[in-house]
């Protein structure tokens, strides 16, 4: 059964850091880009980041330069470095994994086939 599990949300102030995990199991997802996307309450989930197969690495213009997404292929593992959190960032963020190997990763939720469930992040002000 493949699962992709996220890890390391939490409750931060204002300029605070965060880094969200995602471990990958039941498949290797080496092949794949992986994306985070995030859903704030009554809004439609929404692109991050995404970093393809061989590492090259995509941003929101929201976050570029704040974000950094990165991998780590032989723990099947995925991160999301956050830093200087704002509140807008509050969401549930979900990491997600594309349906086919070796594609250029897209902002499309569409086009991601396996998803976590979710990991909580609250920046206050």
């Amino acid at each position: 059964q493949v699962q992709l599990v996220e890890s390391g949300g939490g409750l931060v102030q204002a300029g605070e850091s965060l880094r969200l995990s995602c471990a990958a199991s039941g498949r290797t997802f080496s092949r794949y880009a992986m994306g985070w996307f995030r859903q704030a309450p009554g809004k439609e989930r929404s692109f991050v980041a995404a970093i393809s197969w061989n590492s090259g690495k995509y941003y929101v213009d929201s976050v570029r330069g704040r974000f950094t997404i990165s991998r780590d292929n032989a723990k099947d593992t995925v991160y999301l470095q956050m830093d200087s959190l704002k509140p807008e960032d509050t969401a549930v963020y979900y990491c997600a994994a594309a349906r086919y190997p070796s594609g250029v990763p897209t902002m499309r939720v569409v086009d991601y086939g396996y998803w976590g469930q979710g990991t909580q992040v609250t920046v206050s002000p």
